[in-house]
């Protein structure tokens, strides 16, 4: 292993739908964290490696948005947003342009004030604002809290995230790498598979549904070397109506759902892909501590 490698976690905080998946992706160069417009979109700690062969490497934990919890899924996501905070070597807090700090970023804020791992503040969506009104933001915050760094970009264009990896490595300690240098999530085929699938759902639904559904991945299997994989999952919805809705027409929505997931898990997977999806209603699943285990998100995962 070579002399002076820096190697450790990082975790991206904020509130939900700052962008936080959409920066991980950016960095790790490659689509692992599913992005949506709506909130709480990522439920699970996702787990991302950015190698670097001559200075190390950075694990990032995309956790889920720190928010008031309504249900047992809320207070889930938030647990494991909030104890990440205590494991890592960094913390990138992502917060929107604004010269106001609202109740969420108080909040955060106020856990930031319990721990010692250095923060850096990134100032995202500076593609919205103009240029110079991003010094006014940059102020409001420094005066709220000792970072580490505060770093105004725009994930979503690319715009000033190329200085983020050398920002991080200074504050790492030395260290082997954590995993091969060709490791770029840790996440198993069928989970991502899942969330792909998830995401194209929630493009596709309308805006009262999307929280109440969970995918689970029934049956995964490659038709010998190479061959065609097939795909049985399920979209598991809180009511009767909402599974009317995801369904569609005559099949219509299940059938966009499944041809615009098919699409991108071939990418991922590199083969053709035989998708089939069916809907299953498990009223107030968000509520309860079985069914939230058993579609995948524990809070015991350790890192």
């Amino acid at each position: 292993m070579e002399e002076g490698l820096k190697s450790g976690f990082v975790t991206l905080i904020g509130r939900p739908n700052v962008g936080k998946s959409t920066l991980m992706n950016r960095l790790i160069g490659q689509k692992i964290a599913i992005t949506s417009k709506k909130p709480q979109t990522t439920r699970n700690r996702i787990q991302t490696v950015y190698t670097d062969e001559e200075r190390g490497q950075i694990v990032f934990l995309d956790t889920p948005g720190i928010h008031k919890a309504k249900n047992k899924l809320g207070e889930y996501m938030v647990n494991v947003a909030e104890r990440t905070l205590q494991e890592v070597d960094v913390i990138l807090w992502l917060v929107e342009p604004s010269n106001f700090i609202g109740a969420g970023e108080r909040h955060i804020l106020d856990k930031l004030r319990r721990v010692n791992t250095p923060v850096i503040l990134i100032i995202n969506k500076t593609d919205t604002v103009k240029k110079e009104e991003v010094f006014s933001y940059i102020d409001t915050y420094r005066k709220e809290y000792d970072f580490a760094e505060i770093v105004p970009l725009s994930a979503l264009r690319g715009e000033n995230t190329e200085i983020l990896p050398d920002l991080i490595f200074r504050y790492l300690p030395y260290g082997p790498m954590f995993y091969d240098e060709d490791t770029i999530t840790d996440q198993p085929e069928r989970q991502i598979v899942a969330e792909i699938i998830r995401e194209k759902s929630l493009h596709a639904l309308e805006e009262e549904i999307p929280h109440g559904i969970a995918v689970t991945i029934e049956r995964m299997k490659a038709r010998g070397k190479g061959g065609l994989v097939d795909i049985d999952a399920t979209i598991v919805c809180e009511r009767e109506s909402h599974k009317g809705i995801i369904i569609g027409k005559g099949g219509s929505m299940l059938k966009k759902i499944g041809t615009n997931a098919r699409f991108e898990i071939e990418r991922l997977l590199d083969s053709k892909v035989n998708l089939k999806l069916w809907v299953k209603v498990k009223k107030d699943w968000r509520d309860s501590d079985f069914l939230i285990k058993n579609f995948g998100y524990r809070e015991d995962e350790g890192r």
